[in-house]
């Protein structure tokens, strides 16, 4: 019997997340969604894909967060570049809000790659929040696969799609 129950949970499970479609995401608050537009490219052809060195798609001064093949964790280094952030928002972000963006390259389901990609925002949060940020401040979106820099099949085009964006809201 129990077995029996095992697996019409199993079916009934998979069968929920095989209907799910492709929405736009949205950032989870009231506020106005304006977002500053001055994202800025840096010599492409130096990217170092695991410390994200030679590109940027975060703007207003902040720097993307590069994670390797399935990864959601921060590193040391990450955390560095997550402090540098962390200064840039207490300058720049007064009453507003920030917007951490997770993205993934394409490998993986599409429910796998949203989960991921929230994966890596709520990381970076946690992490800014450590580092003395208010939590009401920050929103997190996930893109998963929908949002690529790159889409040439090359390993290093791949890394520069997993990365958390960081854009202020106005």
């Amino acid at each position: 019997m129990r077995k029996k129950f095992i697996i019409v949970l199993t079916s009934v499970s998979l069968l929920l997340m095989s209907g799910c479609a492709k929405k736009d995401p949205k950032p989870s608050s009231d506020m106005g969604n304006e977002i500053v537009t001055d994202t800025v490219s840096i010599d492409e052809n130096n990217f170092d894909s695991s410390t994200g060195n030679g590109f940027n798609s975060s703007s207003d001064g902040m720097k993307s967060l590069y994670f390797g093949f399935g990864a959601y964790t921060l590193t040391p280094e990450m955390q560095s570049t997550v402090a540098f952030n962390k200064n840039v928002l207490t300058q720049k972000l007064q009453n507003g809000q920030v917007k951490l963006e997770g993205n993934c390259d394409e490998f993986g389901t599409d429910e796998y790659n949203y989960a991921l990609g929230l994966k890596r925002s709520k990381a970076v949060k946690d992490s800014l929040i450590a580092q003395g940020m208010n939590g009401s401040q920050i929103l997190l979106v996930t893109y998963g696969e929908s949002n690529p820099q790159c889409k040439e099949p090359t390993d290093s085009c791949y890394a520069r799609n997993r990365r958390v964006d960081l854009h202020l809201v106005k």
